[in-house]
């Protein structure tokens, strides 16, 4: 990270360097703690900027030019993501940055960071990576500029976009620049997304719209979204060209998902699995603390959740790592003098994932026109817990393991199709930490329909199911579920019957997610145009910030400070049946004209005088 460290290992020049927007976090979670290390293990010197000044050149020039290229990734969330809430205010807090202090990283990192190289070193090659150019790697709707943007590609001056997880591509990459050959003509990697003048360089392509015609027309952006959303597997999709105005920017097809072994190399490399020492005077970087002492088992889901980006960047081919290489990481654990003995997660995207969701998937490639959960199970998934629970069962027995836990997503419905009830028996007796979360995220069938998520009835099976599992273990356990507000298709009348399923409950959630149009997600391609691109059907789409507010208000009804904003909704759908003092009702009437924070009046003399005395009281 100095040129310090490069004299220690007698480096004259690096042949990369590695800008990105996060602090330097040397474990598997981070990308650019994988991507490094895999470029040395196939001997290739690699140093990393981290989170540089952006308006200093110096910054950018503290390791030299690079033999090979410059490697950039705005870190491991995209910037806005992690700049702004879903309301656009600036969050106060970076997770990703030493002390969690926020400005250490500009607005849209890696196009500022691209151009600054761009404008230093005008002859350097330059590759995208990480989820901010991979979910921006062709035209798409972009939520804080509240208008559709250009291929990254473009706006960057980069040479190469590496979407997906990017292992495979990063070292044929790194190959052929070592051969000589330059930037502008490696055009043939699979799972890059490249720009040319020349339209012959792309083969047996599908043309999108043009650039111009989507910004004109919302059913022309959600037809060309479309195509690009049945193009994201690694056997049959196809090469994806999009024209502008001075270039073509082509997508060539994924890369092909990485095998049990190559994914066991990935994370059997020499990550010192912390932040680097110079980031202990600040306190260290947050979120090392949840994936620290975390295990990821697979990559990949084929939930295909219409608001999750996964489909896009990982992809629905389930990638799973060996036991022996997670025993292995496990092991590692043990002798860490931190460790208490407790394995916060076993999980990925979806922790009861651990195969492809059907045999045809790695030689057919995952179905276009249909998923694998939704709106039924399809009849070829195939439906089995049985090596996550050897896994889990290996994990518990190592010496020095006293717990194991899960805490990425569980998909219950998934769960719930295994005809055994063996897993479900061992998730409540041994690996939930007295709450398991789960995300149904609404109960509204309508809204539901919108996300792709199971019905309402099939989460209450699941609900009565994991309630009679804990009483027969005699377990006090209870689910925490994620709900999200203001999801396309949601109007009023949806959150009210939310609130009521929550009334019905007892249950009242702390927080509660607004629905967050992040790039290039099927539920995004909605909220922008207010259609299905599948049917080109007008969705409903809660756009205005009042009605936002009363959405989550509603979810969140026994707040006093959302009492207005409940009463107004209620008014507003024709339900003013919920107010009142029935046990049904979401809120009592306030009458007598008061307002939020006031106290009803004294009834009689009696109490006036009282109140009075109790003031006089308090005065003196």
């Amino acid at each position: 990270m100095s040129k310090g460290d490069l004299k220690k290992l007698n480096i004259e020049i690096l042949d990369f360097v590695l800008i990105t927007g996060d602090a330097y976090v040397d474990h598997p979670s981070f990308g650019a703690a994988i991507i490094s290390r895999l470029l040395e293990a196939h001997g290739f010197s690699v140093g990393i900027i981290a989170q540089p000044d952006w308006k200093k050149a110096e910054s950018f020039k503290a390791l030299g030019k690079p033999r090979l290229g410059f490697l950039v990734t705005g870190g491991n969330i995209d910037s806005m993501v992690n700049h702004y809430s879903v309301a656009k205010k600036k969050r106060e807090k970076d997770m990703y940055s030493a002390g969690g202090k926020m400005g250490q990283r500009p607005d849209r990192a890696s196009i500022v960071y691209s151009n600054k190289l761009r404008e230093i070193y005008k002859d350097v090659p330059i590759i995208l990576g990480g989820i901010e150019a991979s979910l921006r790697r062709l035209s798409h709707y972009d939520y804080w500029d509240n208008k559709v943007r250009r291929s990254i590609l473009l706006d960057s001056q980069a040479d190469l976009i590496v979407y997906g997880m990017g292992e495979k591509q990063i070292i044929e990459i790194a190959k052929a620049l070592n051969s000589g050959l330059a930037a502008p003509d490696i055009t043939f990697i699979k799972g890059t997304v490249f720009k040319t003048k020349n339209k012959s360089l792309a083969h047996d392509f599908i043309a999108l719209p043009k650039y111009e015609e989507i910004l004109e027309d919302k059913k022309t952006y959600a037809k060309s979204f479309l195509i690009q959303y049945e193009n994201t597997d690694f056997k049959t999709a196809k090469t994806l060209l999009e024209e502008y105005k001075d270039f073509f920017v082509v997508q060539n097809p994924p890369a092909e998902p990485l095998t049990t072994s190559e994914l066991d190399r990935v994370y059997s490399l020499n990550y010192q699995r912390n932040y680097h020492p110079d980031y202990e005077k600040d306190g260290g970087v947050p979120a090392i603390s949840e994936v620290r002492f975390s295990i990821i088992s697979n990559r990949g889901c084929f939930g295909s959740c219409n608001f999750c980006a996964l489909t896009f960047h990982q992809g629905r081919i389930l990638q799973a790592r060996s036991h022996e290489s997670i025993l292995n990481e496990a092991k590692n654990f043990i002798y860490e003098p931190d460790f208490k003995g407790y394995i916060h997660d076993v999980g990925g995207p979806t922790a009861n994932f651990r195969k492809p969701a059907c045999k045809k998937q790695l030689t057919h490639g995952a179905c276009k026109d249909k998923k694998c959960l939704f709106p039924e199970p399809c009849k070829h998934l195939d439906i089995d817990h049985k090596n996550y629970l050897k896994l889990l069962r290996k994990l518990r027995e190592l010496d020095g393991i006293k717990k194991v836990f899960i805490r990425s997503g569980i998909r219950f419905d998934y769960l719930l199709h295994d005809k055994s009830d063996e897993f479900f028996t061992e998730l409540c007796k041994h690996h939930v930490s007295g709450q398991l979360k789960v995300a149904p995220e609404h109960i509204s069938n309508k809204v539901l329909e919108k996300m792709g998520k199971p019905s309402k009835s099939l989460y209450e099976k699941f609900v009565k199911k994991y309630n009679d599992t804990n009483k027969k273990l005699g377990k006090n356990q209870f689910i925490v579920p994620y709900l999200m507000s203001s999801h396309p298709g949601s109007d009023l009348q949806a959150s009210i019957e939310l609130a009521e399923y929550l009334k019905s409950t007892s249950y009242t959630p702390e927080q509660v997610q607004d629905f967050y149009p992040t790039p290039s997600t099927y539920s995004t391609c909605i909220y922008y145009t207010e259609l299905d691109p599948k049917t080109m059907q007008k969705v409903y789409v809660p756009k205005n910030p009042h009605e936002k507010a009363m959405q989550r208000a509603l979810i969140q009804y026994k707040l006093p400070q959302n009492y207005n904003l409940v009463k107004e909704a209620l008014k507003k759908a024709n339900r003013e049946d919920l107010i009142g003092f029935d046990k049904n009702c979401l809120i009592k009437p306030r009458s007598f004209g008061v307002n939020n924070n006031s106290k009803p009046k004294p009834k009689n003399q009696a109490q006036k005088k009282k109140k009075t005395i109790r003031n006089i009281h308090k005065k003196r």
